[in-house]
């Protein structure tokens, strides 16, 4: 697992899924009169210049009134703005003291920062079982990052013991939600018969549309699964992956 590119990923889907159409006179107006959904909105127009020229001190300033008031996706932003060194002087310790107040309003995002913190021991004692605790959390919820995760520490004993078909299951309801990272370990699964029987056909589909999501490696391993498989078997995968590509979510 790379802490940082997981995190670049979670960052942009935090604030791809707060998107909103508002006006920023509006917002602003809701702001001040303490709406706290309002603050962390008006943050998000100042981070991304939403009507407004980018001033990611600003941002942040309204981050932290909305997570002052308990709003969960202030708290996480704001933790994330510490943990990155973004305007505010990074911070571990202030990011995991945010992460966890808005993971214990059960937000997804959160949970999976402070799984991130305990695996790798940033603002915290290293502790892989309590980062997978987290993980599990978030996971639950449907949180695709923190599946993949969950199926990492499964493959390899990462604070949970080693279990290559919990690893194959976590992994799966990641791939379903369009994660291309683990789609393709679930290709590498199948072409080495881990956690499932050994299938080439499935271990095609998977990296064919890991690959088609953009995973590099996913297409170097499906060269390699190409040279074990007949035509039959690969007429097969390829219709298998279109129609199974067309269904899922594109992924990153």
């Amino acid at each position: 697992m790379k802490n940082t590119s997981i995190k670049s990923f979670l960052l942009f889907a935090i604030l791809a899924a707060s998107g909103f159409a508002a006006d920023f006179a509006e917002t602003k107006k809701k702001a001040e009169t303490g709406d706290a959904d309002a603050q962390f909105n008006l943050g998000l127009m100042y981070a991304n210049g939403e009507g407004v020229l980018k001033d990611y001190a600003e941002a942040v300033k309204w981050y932290r009134k909305a997570a002052e008031q308990g709003n969960a996706q202030g708290q996480v932003t704001l933790g994330s703005a510490y943990e990155l060194g973004e305007v505010v002087p990074k911070d571990d310790a202030e990011a995991l003291k945010w992460y966890r107040l808005a993971a214990e309003q059960k937000d997804a995002g959160a949970q999976f920062l402070m799984g991130q913190m305990y695996t790798f021991g940033t603002g915290v004692p290293k502790d892989e079982a309590e980062g997978v605790k987290w993980y599990r959390k978030a996971a639950e919820q449907g949180f695709k990052y923190a599946q993949y995760n969950l199926g990492h520490a499964y493959k390899f004993g990462e604070g949970a013991p080693k279990d290559s078909v919990e690893a194959v299951k976590w992994w799966r309801k990641a791939s379903e939600q369009g994660l291309a990272m683990a789609q393709y370990k679930l290709g590498l699964m199948y072409a080495e018969g881990d956690g499932v029987p050994k299938d080439l056909v499935q271990a095609h589909v998977w990296s064919n549309i890991a690959g088609a999501n953009g995973h590099e490696n996913a297409k170097k391993n499906l060269e390699i699964v190409e040279k074990e498989m007949t035509d039959s078997q690969k007429e097969k995968a390829m219709d298998l992956a279109r129609e199974l590509f067309a269904k899922l979510p594109k992924g990153n």
